[in-house]
């Protein structure tokens, strides 16, 4: 099964994306709401249940978010 999950924000340029699943971690000095965890608690939950996540980037575009289960 795979879910996916897509925006239209100002995607995530290529040298951050390493950097998206670690906790606390905004990606940047933006005002941007919340702790910087979810990412983070989701890649673990989606892994306890045997599954894999990922996601694609285009700066200026967007992000999709994949899980597979």
């Amino acid at each position: 099964i795979r879910i996916e999950v897509a925006d239209t924000g100002r995607g995530i340029p290529p040298e951050l994306a390493e950097r998206v699943f670690r906790p606390f971690d905004r990606l940047g000095p933006h005002q941007v709401e919340g702790t910087g965890i979810g990412l983070a608690i989701t890649r673990r939950l989606v892994e306890l249940m045997g599954g894999q996540i990922d996601f694609t980037s285009t700066v200026g575009v967007g992000t999709t978010f994949h899980v597979d289960l």
